[in-house]
């Protein structure tokens, strides 16, 4: 009888720890404490092999809606869109992973500016026009007229600086132009960040590429870019979702890229390292409007 009773016993026990499990919704708990993780396991193998989205619909500057094929062939966006946390103008990541640091990118456009005051309000880098090429049918490469007092003042306020190069090449010996008309006015200054290619649709009036296929954009993006990283600096492409949709095959050109988009949170599905999020920021020192920028940096990597 006694040994019945300890046999009833002993099932009851198994019933209630089996009852327990089913509550706690957190994995199987063993007598010794420890959590059996095969159904944390079987339900990360699910997420793993759950489909990339093959088709992203986006909109615009202006509001126009597009659809787009979503390329399986480029890295796609790591970032976790509500981790990026606004603070009236200011933007930061919070998110695992990653780092940031607030920017912003300057033309002569914005005059004088106090670069000991940018730094002062909390931004880190800038990214500065080097030159471009003018949108005219002559394409004449100019020099931005205010380069050297923007890098001379935003170094010598502790901005980490990179520079970028409004581009309107037709074909890929201008692009080749484009790039070496950059590394001569860059000369012998050292730069903390990228040399950024920028090319862009002139949306107000007629110009020279207006009549440039993608397929030559991606050969000319290229070819700028091999160009700067043989002479040693590192490449980068700025671009916004209009362009890698429509404009560049990403797939084939394996260099960073400035993304820019207005809208709350980043669009794009590919991977970025740079997001220029607004173009009508305030920043003291600056008179008027001024884009601002936030990098995205791995933790641990030196910043």
């Amino acid at each position: 009888m006694l040994k019945k009773k300890t046999q009833i016993l002993a099932l009851c026990l198994i019933i209630a720890i089996g009852a327990v499990t089913e509550m706690t919704g957190c994995g199987r708990q063993t007598l010794s404490g420890k959590t059996d993780s095969s159904f944390h396991q079987k339900k990360k193998v699910k997420t793993e092999q759950e489909p990339r989205e093959k088709t992203l619909v986006f909109r615009d500057v202006f509001g126009k809606k597009y659809t787009t094929s979503i390329d399986p062939k480029v890295l796609a966006n790591p970032y976790d869109p509500s981790a990026f946390v606004y603070e009236n103008d200011r933007l930061t990541y919070t998110g695992e992973g990653y780092t940031s640091q607030l920017g912003i990118d300057v033309s002569y456009h914005q005059g004088t500016i106090d670069w000991e005051k940018v730094a002062a309000d909390g931004y880190q880098f800038a990214i500065l026009r080097i030159g471009y090429r003018g949108y005219g049918q002559s394409g004449s490469l100019n020099a931005d007229k205010m380069f050297t007092s923007y890098y001379e003042g935003a170094k010598r306020a502790g901005l980490m600086v990179g520079v970028y190069f409004y581009a309107q090449a037709i074909n890929e010996k201008e692009a080749a132009e484009e790039a070496r008309f950059v590394l001569k006015l860059l000369g012998k200054r050292k730069l903390d960040l990228p040399i950024v290619y920028d090319p862009e649709n002139v949306l107000d009036d007629t110009a020279r590429t207006d009549d440039v296929t993608p397929e030559q954009f991606t050969a000319n993006a290229k070819v700028f870019c091999e160009k700067i990283q043989k002479a040693g600096f590192q490449p980068m492409l700025y671009a916004n979702m209009l362009w890698e949709a429509f404009q560049l095959d990403l797939s084939s050109l394996p260099y960073p890229l400035w993304y820019a988009d207005y809208e709350k949170i980043p669009q794009t599905p590919y991977m970025f390292q740079i997001w220029q999020y607004k173009n009508d920021g305030k920043v003291d020192g600056i008179h008027g409007n001024c884009d601002l920028n936030i990098r995205l940096i791995p933790k641990g990597d030196g910043v």
